[in-house]
């Protein structure tokens, strides 16, 4: 199964995106969102991934068109990236999701990953009336900064025990903070590994026993939620 590159609009202008739809041509809706890296191919695969699970997924091109493979680039491509802008980039993608004929359901979910998980909650928190589950594999992004008092999606947060960005400390940080607010959080923290354990593309971080739990219980997730 392979998806296609698509354009929607977002604040009048136009964004793109690789959209992944099931054999069924139906399904529920899911916002894929990149890692540092870019749009590449492991998160494209990820989109494909969801398709097969029955998902109609959408990764947005955050970056527009711009990738790498180097940590110190993508360091310089993430934090030159325009929060503004990517907002407006989520919200579009969220809109697009919803109007598509294949989407079913009100709501769309969020999935980010690394940059890409604190997204996921940022987009969440800025579209309360179109999202209604938000997942985060081991997000952060000094720059972002959701607003969780407008949140009302139920999130389910994957982290790793040894990950020195995003630290179990800072997720117990970011659960009593939700938790304050009444909002509904379940967090995983996975012992003995490493930030980026979902990407089976490093082989250095990839865990494949956290990865597979981790995808069972985010498909679990969805499937209850949207």
């Amino acid at each position: 199964m392979s998806g296609e590159t698509v354009s929607f609009k977002s604040n009048g202008k136009m964004a793109g995106g690789y959209l992944a739809v099931p054999a069924s041509g139906q399904g529920k809706g899911v916002i894929v969102i990149q890692e540092w890296w870019g749009l590449v191919p492991h998160i494209k695969d990820v989109a494909d991934r969801f398709a097969k699970a029955g998902f109609v997924a959408l990764a947005p091109d955050l970056y527009h068109g711009q990738q790498t493979t180097e940590p110190g680039e993508a360091g310089k491509l993430m934090m030159a990236m325009n929060i503004d802008e990517a907002e407006r980039d989520l919200r579009g993608a969220v809109n697009f999701l919803q109007s598509h004929p294949g989407v079913g359901g009100q709501k769309v979910g969020t999935v980010g990953f690394c940059m890409g998980g604190a997204l996921s909650l940022f987009a969440a928190s800025k579209n309360p009336d179109a999202v209604g589950a938000c997942v985060i594999f081991y997000g952060g992004h000094p720059a972002v900064k959701p607003d969780l008092d407008r949140l009302t999606a139920p999130v389910l947060g994957l982290y790793a025990e040894k990950d020195g960005f995003v630290s179990p400390e800072v997720v117990r940080a970011l659960e009593k903070e939700l938790a304050s607010r009444g909002k509904h959080a379940e967090m995983h923290i996975y012992p003995n590994v490493d930030h980026a354990f979902f990407n089976d593309e490093r082989p250095q971080v990839y865990s494949r026993q956290a990865a597979e739990d981790a995808w069972r219980r985010t498909l679990a997730f969805f499937n209850a939620n949207l």
